[in-house]
């Protein structure tokens, strides 16, 4: 080996070290591969999917109840192949579930049209966690609670909940603390008149509980979930003012690792300035609107997808699939003291 072949190879190799824990990636003329494993499964496999069985691997995705159209299908395929690579454990539903007036009962066509006719994949078939989004409010919200009865795999036993889950199955020393947060009562935004659940809500009892709910766990990661961002390079850029007010302090006060949110027809990653907590908008589940880009934005796209993510005892890694299988954007989050 010559000194310049040499010397490119020792450059290269510490290019690659030195790649950041967060990238976007080009997309891939063929993103999936057709397998058939022993297992007896048949489909599609997503080629550049990052698995690990020892992680806590789960789904966010939000925005996309619409009858299979705007690409949910497509979306949901995507998903079900995500689920099947990560031994996925469940999903998570960052709300608007139902277009375009939520549901009427837990009767309502729109639970099969829009959610078990569509999620149809077995890996699909776990437990889903969601939040109530403002287009749910158009409807009966509380038969969005009630359909907990009569569904397996929909779990969501009231407007605003939490729970705790050992992050490895193989070790349970540390834990990780999920809460469900209704955002939609702090929206200045919302009407009575199209959203009239919205007046019975108690927005005080909720920031209430909120606090204490994240005081008093002693997780190591707490992650929060609910349909209005905080920080946003999309649409509502700059007009989220009364979300911030509603949960920023108590985010940075009891050290929140990682936000999903939806109401944002893309997907995004926001780390905004003096913050500890990431801001993550999954609401790309079938219709998308165009996003733009801040000094706080790590990464937005006006794509079709979901998030998928891998939980670790330091770390986490989130994945962005589009609906054609493509990884938009990976990046790493560090477990912070």
């Amino acid at each position: 080996m010559n000194v310049i072949t040499k010397t490119f190879l020792i450059g290269l190799a510490c290019a690659f070290l030195s790649l950041p824990t967060s990238f976007a990636q080009k997309k891939s003329s063929q993103p999936l591969q057709s397998v058939r494993e022993e297992t007896g499964y048949e489909g599609n496999r997503i080629k550049e999917l990052l698995t690990d069985e020892n992680a806590m691997n789960f789904l966010v995705v939000g925005d996309w109840g619409r009858n299979g159209q705007f690409r949910q299908k497509e979306v949901a395929e995507r998903m079900g192949e995500a689920a099947h690579q990560l031994k996925a454990q469940f999903v998570i539903s960052t709300g608007d579930n139902f277009y375009l007036n939520g549901v009427a009962s837990t009767e309502d066509p729109a639970w099969q049209s829009s959610f078990e006719g569509i999620y149809t994949t077995h890996a699909l078939m776990c437990n889903w966690y969601p939040v109530l989004g403002n287009h749910d409010y158009r409807g009966s919200s509380q038969a969005q609670i009630d359909y907990s009865k009569k569904s397996r795999r929909w779990v969501f036993p009231d407007r605003y909940y939490s729970f705790e889950k050992a992050i490895s199955y193989k070790k349970n020393e540390e834990k990780v603390l999920f809460v469900f947060i209704d955002t939609n009562p702090f929206d200045t935004g919302l009407d009575i008149e199209r959203h009239p659940d919205l007046a019975k809500q108690d927005t005080a009892a909720q920031k209430k509980w909120l606090d204490e709910t994240l005081a008093n766990s002693k997780a190591k990661w707490k992650i929060v979930v609910g349909h209005h961002p905080l920080y946003t390079s999309g649409k509502r850029l700059g007009k989220t003012q009364d979300i911030i007010n509603a949960f920023d302090k108590v985010f940075q006060q009891h050290k929140v690792d990682v936000y999903f949110a939806g109401h944002e027809h893309d997907l995004q990653h926001q780390t905004p300035e003096n913050k500890v907590t990431h801001h993550f908008v999954s609401g790309a589940g079938s219709e998308i609107r165009e996003t733009g880009k801040a000094p706080m934005t790590k990464f937005s796209a006006s794509s079709h997808g979901f998030m998928a993510v891998s939980l670790y005892d330091n770390k986490m890694l989130v994945q962005i699939v589009d609906e054609r299988g493509n990884i938009l954007y990976k990046t790493t989050i560090e477990k912070q003291p």
